[in-house]
């Protein structure tokens, strides 16, 4: 099983990026998949959340109208386009995948917002 995601930069607030997580070695089209961030001496956030066939969606109220969560099934990945970047998004993102009590993490993307 691996989740690796990309697409982690340095951008200056306000900018845009669009994060992926490509899965492999599950079926990737049962399981619901988020986003999570984390920054040092914080705990893990939930981000955004998407279920297994795309249908329903959740965010943080911190995130809400500027990030969108995305996945193609036929690609096997996960996305994350953010917009409206603040310095305060900047963390570690993290893709998960879970089906009932099976859960898998990806290694992290550094997404950094700075002028």
């Amino acid at each position: 099983v691996q989740l690796v995601e990309s697409g982690g930069n340095l951008v200056q607030p306000g900018g845009s990026l669009r994060l992926s997580c490509l899965a492999s070695g599950f079926t990737f089209r049962y399981y619901d998949m988020s986003w999570y961030r984390q920054t040092p001496g914080k705990e893990r956030e939930s981000v955004a959340t998407i279920s297994s066939t795309g249908g329903s969606t959740n965010y943080a109220d911190s995130v809400k109208g500027r990030f969108t969560i995305s996945r193609d099934n036929a690609k096997n990945t996960v996305y994350l386009q953010m917009s409206s970047l603040k310095p305060e998004d900047t963390a570690v993102y993290y893709c998960k995948s879970r089906r009932w009590s099976e859960e898998y993490w990806g290694q992290g993307t550094q997404v950094t917002v700075s002028s």
